[in-house]
């Protein structure tokens, strides 16, 4: 079955997401934090913060493709290209919020060749006022050449240039062998990342990390280097997926100094010599 163009430009849903300190915590453990004292802030409720990527997961709809046949889409094909988030004001350690979701752009790039999908979710508190935006660019593999427009309506934004010099900071970070299970209980339930007959079948050895997990990973690196855990500073955050990261891989992430407030990053696996996230964005007020 082909992508069914109208549907998809027409989709949207709402998702109701009551969320707990226990839910924070748990995001939190599920990108590693709580090996050290200073993620104790992150992870016990006594004071709890929230990370700034977690606004990433709240009122997610789930594997909301898989669960919509009608569109079209090949759900074992799917992957996540870019996702970035938009903090309007800090999160809450818990509450109860509205995520809608809504397709703001297709692009077919051909018979034979991927289909980008952008969507935007926004997430309200119970009263109405925006907490954030989450802003994803969904790559359907192969699903290309159903009559699609071939460009976005509206080019996106260039991010911020990153400088032509040695990075300003340098950090690794060791991912959790059971990251990948750990992190799906905050609302990813994509088999790829937990099964590995299901990652077989769409040609990896073994089922790969979200890619918002490695995502998380690196906002969390940003939050510590850039703006000394202060979560109140942070205001934008994203960065574009190039290859699949493994549960109990090495992540190293590159951090430059763009400007007051902007800073540039690039985090990859240096034992596979691969390049993860990249065009990375991290705006913070100073």
């Amino acid at each position: 079955m082909p992508v069914v163009l109208e549907a998809l430009r027409a989709f949207e849903s709402s998702t109701d997401h009551v969320f707990t300190r226990k839910d924070v915590m748990l995001y939190a453990l599920g990108l590693g934090l709580g090996a050290d004292e200073a993620d104790l802030p992150f992870v016990y409720e006594e004071n709890l913060q929230v990370l700034p990527t977690f606004g990433g997961v709240l009122g997610y709809p789930g594997f909301w493709i898989k669960e919509h046949p009608e569109l079209g889409i090949d759900w074992q094909r799917v992957l996540n290209g870019e996702q970035s988030l938009a903090l309007h004001r800090p999160l809450p350690p818990e509450g109860h919020v509205v995520g809608r979701i809504r397709v703001v752009d297709v692009v077919d790039k051909g018979e034979g060749k991927d289909c980008l999908l952008y969507t935007v979710r926004e997430v309200r508190d119970v009263g109405g006022e925006l907490l954030c935006e989450v802003f994803n660019t969904i790559v359907l593999r192969g699903q290309g050449g159903f009559g699609g427009p071939s460009a976005r309506r509206e080019a996106a934004a260039p991010p911020v240039a990153r400088p032509d010099r040695a990075a300003d900071h340098v950090v690794d970070w060791a991912i959790l062998a059971q990251a990948g299970l750990i992190y799906r209980l905050s609302g990813d339930y994509n088999p790829l990342h937990a099964d590995p007959k299901v990652a077989r079948q769409v040609g990896f050895d073994r089922p790969i990390l979200h890619g918002a997990a490695t995502w998380g990973i690196a906002g969390h690196l940003l939050l510590r280097a850039l703006c000394g855990g202060d979560v109140t500073r942070v205001r934008f955050f994203g960065a574009r997926f190039t290859s699949p990261v493994f549960s109990g891989e090495t992540l190293l992430t590159q951090i430059w100094q763009a400007g007051p407030g902007r800073a540039a990053f690039r985090c990859s696996v240096p034992a596979r010599e691969k390049v993860v996230l990249d065009a990375g964005e991290f705006i913070y007020a100073g």
